[in-house]
């Protein structure tokens, strides 16, 4: 047999080799996605929609937004995709920095703007910012992410809000289109995929809050009353029961299809006050929602602790691009 015979047997046993391990591939990715279900029941509907795009700072209320695999956007603004970090470019939180949660951001086409009541505005072009500031490295849980640094002023702005310096803090913008790692301390027991962890939220690109579990807390605490910001979820659910979110597995509003990968296990920053940003002295609500919204799964428990849950996050499931508005009927499954 000639050689050119011999090479063409091998070019299509290699085919035949590649193809199988293609089709082998598409197959077991098939089999990675949720079965998402057909019949939903609708419990009430979308009352408030926010967007934080800065981590542990104030929200943008939105009348609408589209969904995307890295989590809520309207145009520029996306959700949780700027943070402010230290000088060794670990992220920091409104739990140990509570002033973080009075910086109410805006954003009017790519331009970023700060504000804060002890503060004059200043503002930054987010556009500017990735096509100018050279791609670094900043920690989020423990993770490294890529970021693009914000800038001088940025970083002058909230290092003096924060401690009267000038240089100790800055802000960081994600500069990635796809979703950090997940930390090493995820629960293995919840269903996360490599693109559930969007871009700089703690664990889980959407999260939902019951308002109707809002109330039912209220009615139990004695020093104080809370409001659905204290959660700092995306979505606010009117019209369902009380806690009737434990036992759904999936979420529809709009086009938009959700799985439910966790309950939320709620910390301090619940204790702050996102008006005024004082804490709570006895730590509430907290401490009445550990008396009562354990984990009970034995297993689980033991990487949560007592944290108690509340609100539930969510995971898109039906593709990037579709939208969410105000009113919009919710359905789950």
């Amino acid at each position: 047999m000639s050689n050119q015979g011999t090479y063409a047997k091998a070019a299509i046993a290699s085919a035949g080799v590649i193809g199988g391990a293609y089709a082998a591939y598409q197959l077991y990715k098939e089999l990675q996605k949720p079965n998402l279900p057909e019949d939903w029941t609708q419990v009430g509907t979308l009352k408030n929609i926010y967007a934080y795009p800065i981590k542990s700072c104030g929200p943008i209320v939105l009348n609408s937004g589209e969904c995307s695999l890295l989590g809520l956007k309207n145009g520029w603004l996306r959700d949780r995709v700027l943070m402010v970090v230290d000088d060794k470019s670990n992220f920091i939180t409104a739990r140990a920095y509570p002033e973080l949660l009075l910086v109410q951001p805006s954003i009017t086409n790519s331009i970023l703007t700060l504000n804060h009541r002890d503060m004059e505005p200043v503002s930054v072009n987010l556009a500017e910012v990735i096509a100018l500031q050279p791609q670094k490295t900043a920690t989020v849980w423990s993770v490294s992410v890529p970021v693009h640094d914000c800038g001088w002023e940025a970083a002058e702005w909230f290092s003096r809000l924060l401690d009267k310096s000038t240089t100790n803090y800055r802000l960081v913008y994600y500069a990635s289109q796809n979703s950090r790692n997940l930390r090493s301390t995820t629960n293995k027991m919840y269903k996360f995929t490599k693109n559930d962890t969007g871009a700089l939220p703690d664990e889980v690109t959407f999260n939902l809050i019951n308002e109707a579990s809002v109330e039912e807390l209220n009615g139990r605490l004695k020093d104080c009353q809370v409001t659905h910001r204290n959660f700092r979820a995306n979505f606010v659910l009117d019209g369902a029961k009380a806690y009737q979110e434990d036992q759904w597995k999936f979420v529809k509003i709009g086009c938009n299809i959700f799985e439910i990968i966790k309950p939320c296990t709620r910390c301090v920053m619940t204790t702050i006050d996102p008006e005024t940003g004082v804490r709570h002295t006895k730590a509430e609500p907290l401490e009445t929602l550990k008396s009562y919204r354990q984990i009970q799964d034995p297993e689980v428990r033991k990487t949560a602790g007592n944290s108690p849950r509340m609100g539930i996050q969510m995971a898109l499931r039906s593709g990037g691009g579709g939208l969410v508005s105000l009113n919009d009927p919710i359905y789950v499954a």
